[in-house]
């Protein structure tokens, strides 16, 4: 009997997690609801995508909570837009920066950059672009050396890839039109 009770809940949970509603992204992968104040990338100028977000079905379900760009150790980091550093130290061994975005609202959009050695202090002003760290050699969860870059609002999980506008996210170089 327990055991008939238990294959019930199994299902019941299973049923409610497949039929959930997914987080509602647009389809480039960016969340609507993140204003896209983004003015630089984290590192390079538009580095490769290593892994991307995968948000979880459930708040403690799996899934990758960022983006992962690939680049070398030392590679200057940089703010993705104004803002004021909000942590920057060691968790569970690994350098992390954390950067509160102005004017995004209450609570304000978080990015957090990691393995990073951070070249800022807790409570500096940054501006976008600015360089607030550099990639840690070690540390890192990718097979390459890379860094994880995400954003929060409060304690929900969103799509960094988001604060970047459309002319930082599109391939390609720019080209001249003639005039006539």
């Amino acid at each position: 009997m327990r055991v008939c009770a238990r294959l019930i809940l199994l299902l019941v949970v299973t049923v409610t997690a497949l039929l959930s509603p997914p987080p509602s992204l647009s389809a480039t992968g960016t969340d609507a609801t993140v204003p896209a104040v983004g003015r630089a990338w984290p590192v390079g100028l538009r580095p490769p995508v290593l892994r991307g977000w995968e948000p979880p079905a459930t708040v403690y379900g799996p899934g990758h909570r960022g983006v992962d760009l690939a680049a070398a150790p030392g590679t200057p980091v940089r703010a993705v837009a104004a803002g004021r550093i909000s942590f920057a130290g060691r968790v569970a061994g690994k350098g992390v920066v954390s950067v509160d975005l102005k004017g995004t609202g209450d609570p304000p959009l978080r990015t957090t950059y990691e393995p990073v050695t951070a070249s800022v202090e807790e409570g500096e002003e940054v501006a976008p672009g600015e360089v607030i760290g550099t990639v840690d050699a070690t540390g890192s969860h990718c097979t390459a050396t890379c860094v994880h870059w995400g954003l929060r609002r409060g304690e929900t999980y969103l799509n960094p890839l988001s604060l970047l506008p459309p002319w930082l996210l599109q391939r390609g170089p720019s080209r001249l039109l003639p005039l006539a």
